[in-house]
């Protein structure tokens, strides 16, 4: 299972029928967690990119009637950060 985020910017706050479109989209195989931050006016999607891609995930949310305007970020989810130690 490979997990990957992505972040995209909404234009219109998205209406009442959006948002109860939007929470059956987490009912969707594939998507694990979906975070709206109305203040920074994005939506944060967490999916199975073995399941799922990032079109696809996009295309959910369009559908959903969400008002995307851009995506902010795509990156791998719950994947630790390792430094590379300094050679000696």
């Amino acid at each position: 299972m490979t997990q990957l985020d992505v972040v995209y910017r909404y234009g219109v706050p998205p209406t009442h029928a959006a948002v109860l479109a939007m929470a059956k989209v987490r009912d969707v195989y594939g998507i694990r967690k979906l975070d709206l931050r109305e203040a920074e006016k994005t939506v944060r999607v967490e999916y199975d990119a073995t399941r799922l891609t990032e079109p696809l995930v996009h295309q959910f949310l369009r559908r959903a009637g969400l008002d995307i305007i851009e995506k902010v970020l795509i990156n791998r989810a719950a994947e630790p950060v390792v430094e590379a130690a300094a050679a000696s």
